[in-house]
């Protein structure tokens, strides 16, 4: 968006009257607005300002509206531009559109018909900038090895992370299936002291009960049927690094055994050897079980649980921060989609933010890639998403009578609205231009909610406001 957070609009037509009706229409929308008399003179017009919409007659003299499209859509790709044209000229106002333009409208027009026209064109202009915000905040601060989000829950994390990555302590992550746990294991080693040394990550309930000792404790030859050679385990290869231990609830309790020997002992004896073989290792252990429980119900160790557990790091849902899915959405987007500029519609963004996400963030990653691959556009809509959200979204519309409590969304979605304002009004410190630009809307729009959720209200104006 533009510096003063107002739309600026530009309108180019060789008819003095059309050129100051479009004027009018746009400034009681609350745009910036400019003319230009023909095509040369908006090219001209395009050096000193860049202009978020504009509307083009179709036939100008000199330059025709569609010569001048491709010169506009050339300097300025963001811009929506929308072609006015006379009846007899509507196939080429289609041809218009499949060269970049927003849309097309004919004269002699309705104001009403204008003003809605540009209410859409817009929604369209801050959309995009709206999503480009997302891209923008993703590659700040908020991202730590794939760690995204900025709400309080997630930068408790981050802060948790900040404290353990230079320390050898021993690490519980317990958080549901999805949420991220290795990611955040990851973190710790990585961006800590110890970075350059290895970080080994087992799977405790993919390995075959059989093969868990000799897959950790590494064998000697002939230990087994198969074993030709002697192979390390993996706290060997772990050594002077980290090893992380998934969904550490799943190991039979004969294993949990050894392995609160080898970390007493900061030692592991091989499958088939009478020699043991010295490991310093941090352990980084996550479960998506309550561990308190089962060693309570005799299911896992209560020695292993209390060795393991010197700091327990808790990783919320994606239920309990809903206001980090479109910055999550538009990290997906980047990432299954690169250097595509794609955006997320109004409608979609709502599904999502709506739906309970029982997978956590891994099911939200694998429903951006695919609408990526199987949306036909750049911008990701309802019928993209998968059949969950299309079945919700369906049962919304068609529900008669008032909405139950459990499904009241529109007061999640405005206490996640308020939540997002409030939030960036104090990461810039009150300064309502720069939160203006932040959030995509404008001056008068922020004023209106500002008020209606009270935020800033008692503090006076700022500098900047």
């Amino acid at each position: 968006m533009t510096d003063d957070l107002r739309v600026r609009f530009l309108i180019v037509d060789d008819h003095q009257s059309i050129r100051k009706l479009c004027m009018t229409v746009g400034a009681s929308l609350g745009f910036q607005c400019m003319e230009a008399e023909n095509g040369e003179a908006a090219l001209a017009c395009l050096e000193t300002s860049s202009p978020d919409i504009i509307l083009a007659d179709l036939m100008m003299p000199h330059m025709t509206g569609l010569e001048f499209l491709p010169r506009v859509k050339q300097i300025l790709s963001r811009s929506e531009i929308a072609i006015m044209t006379g009846h007899g000229s509507i196939e080429t106002a289609v041809q218009a559109m499949k060269l970049g333009a927003y849309d097309y409208i004919t004269k002699p027009f309705r104001i009403e018909e204008l003003k809605l026209l540009l209410q859409r064109m817009e929604e369209k202009v801050r959309l995009v900038a709206e999503n480009q915000f997302l891209r923008d905040q993703v590659s700040t601060e908020m991202e730590l090895n794939g760690i995204v989000g900025s709400s309080s829950k997630i930068q408790d994390v981050l802060r948790m992370v900040a404290r353990l990555r230079d320390t050898r302590t021993p690490v519980l992550i317990s958080g549901e299936s999805g949420t991220g746990k290795e990611l955040v294991a990851r973190a710790i080693h990585y961006r800590g002291s110890f970075a350059k040394r290895p970080f080994v990550a087992v799977d405790c309930g993919s390995l075959v009960p059989t093969l868990i000792e000799s897959e950790l404790f590494g064998y000697e030859k002939g230990a087994f049927t198969g074993a030709n050679r002697s192979k390390e385990g993996l706290f060997q290869a772990a050594h002077g690094g980290a090893i992380f231990l998934d969904e550490i609830g799943e190991l039979p309790l004969e294993l949990q055994a050894k392995l609160l020997r080898v970390l007493q002992e900061k030692e592991v004896r091989p499958v088939g050897s009478n020699q043991r073989v010295k490991v310093d290792v941090r352990v980084i252990a996550a479960t998506n079980r309550d561990l308190e429980a089962a060693y309570k119900e005799g299911k896992f160790r209560k020695d292993l649980y209390f060795r393991l557990n010197v700091v327990t790091l808790y990783l919320p849902s994606l239920r309990e921060r809903k206001s980090d899915i479109p910055t999550l959405v538009h990290y997906f987007l980047d990432k299954f989609a690169p250097g595509k500029a794609m955006t997320v519609s109004a409608a979609a963004m709502k599904c999502l933010l709506q739906y309970e996400w029982p997978g956590n963030v891994r099911e939200l990653e694998n429903a951006v890639e695919r609408a990526v691959a199987l949306g036909s556009s750049e911008e990701i809509d309802v019928h993209d998403l998968p059949p969950a959200f299309h079945a919700g979204a369906d049962i919304a519309e068609a529900a008669p009578g008032p909405i139950p409590p459990k499904a009241a969304s529109d007061t999640d979605l405005e206490e996640l609205e308020r939540i997002t304002i409030e939030r960036v009004f104090q990461q810039v410190k009150g300064d309502k231009t720069l939160a203006g630009k932040m959030l995509g809307i404008s001056r008068a729009t922020l004023y209106r909610k500002l008020k209606r959720y009270n935020i800033g209200m008692d503090k006076g104006a700022s500098a900047a406001g």
